[in-house]
């Protein structure tokens, strides 16, 4: 008896499915589909959700961590990693607000204060590109050191700053929006153009795909991963700007604690930690599902500590994500 061999046409559908699964867009589409049902959840579950001062709060709260995950962004693309950049932001807030203690004007400061986040960054990118150490290393041994720097600062004190026009960056609008959610979006804006629009965001690209072909390619490796770098020490010094006008107050450790949610977002929206590939609106769109989640949660009352649980839960989803993604993308 001869037996009949026969191809289910189920299988090559499931194959392509599956690659198309593996595509940034949707993957971005899989994160829009989540926000959208963790908005519908907690709609549900409180009347105080989709208050517009509720939703408000939940944009100008996250802003600072989007300042920071939007730099982050393009360097993991191009291989890199910047651990300090929480670190940064808390130090740049102590700056501003020792200068204008000591009488300087705000705004002199606030330069300073960005001056100082870029010149740790290229600190970073220096040790980084010129004497090939790992990233993950450096920016962690930058990140003790540039905390531990605002303590000695500050003697672990918080810093008052209240001055109204440096209040405003932190709780000012524009045409109703909060101030500092619409710079955010402006941040992720420019990114996006530099990344899709530009011969740098091919560059970026390149450099995290195969950093040893493209510099045989006549690709700037080391330029363009200094400059990320540069780029992320700017963003961590804006983003402490930003929360220091928003609390009236420089306080050392004020962004530290928000690391594994920046890293959380930059994961989870799409970007690989192998580099070569990654979304900026992938990020955006994390780092709403991330503070929309913490609301959430805060308006049901649940304690702080199973919050913490939940992040952890989350960075290891996006670890686990990122994986499938690769595995889908072969």
């Amino acid at each position: 008896m001869q037996a009949s061999i026969t191809t289910s046409p189920a299988a090559p559908r499931g194959r392509r499915l599956l690659a198309q699964l593996g595509r940034p867009a949707a993957g971005l589409v899989v994160l829009l589909v989540f926000y959208i049902l963790i908005v519908a959840a907690f709609s549900l579950l409180s009347p105080y959700f989709l208050s517009l001062g509720n939703l408000s709060t939940i944009g100008t709260n996250m802003a600072f961590i989007g300042l920071m995950a939007a730099a982050g962004t393009p360097l993991i693309i191009a291989g890199g990693l910047d651990l300090s950049v929480a670190a940064v932001a808390g130090l740049a807030g102590v700056v501003v607000a020792l200068l204008a203690a000591l009488g300087l004007n705000i705004w002199v400061a606030c330069l300073a204060a960005l001056g100082a986040g870029a010149l740790l960054g290229a600190v970073n990118g220096l040790i980084v590109t010129r004497l090939g150490l790992n990233a993950f290393i450096v920016t962690l041994a930058t990140m003790s050191i540039v905390s531990g720097l605002a303590m000695v600062l500050t003697g672990g004190l918080s810093q008052p700053l209240f001055i109204p026009a440096f209040n405003w960056l932190g709780s000012g609008r524009v045409f109703g929006i909060p101030f500092p959610v619409l710079l955010t979006f402006l941040v992720f804006l420019a990114f996006w153009v530099v990344l899709a629009r530009t011969p740098f965001g091919r560059h970026v690209f390149a450099t995290g795909g195969n950093p040893e072909a493209s510099a045989l390619l006549g690709v700037p490796v080391r330029r363009v991963q200094m400059t990320l770098y540069v780029l992320s020490g700017l963003s961590g010094a804006m983003a402490g700007i930003i929360l220091a006008a928003m609390l009236g107050a420089a306080a050392p450790n004020a962004a530290g604690q928000h690391l594994l949610t920046i890293v959380a977002a930059i994961i989870l929206g799409g970007t690989s930690l192998f580099g070569g590939r990654g979304s900026i609106w992938g990020t955006l769109v994390a780092v709403l599902i991330l503070g929309t989640l913490a609301n959430g949660l805060t308006l049901l009352n649940v304690s702080s500590f199973w919050q913490d649980v939940t992040r952890g839960a989350v960075l290891l989803l996006a670890v686990g994500l990122d994986q499938l993604r690769v595995r889908l993308k072969a």
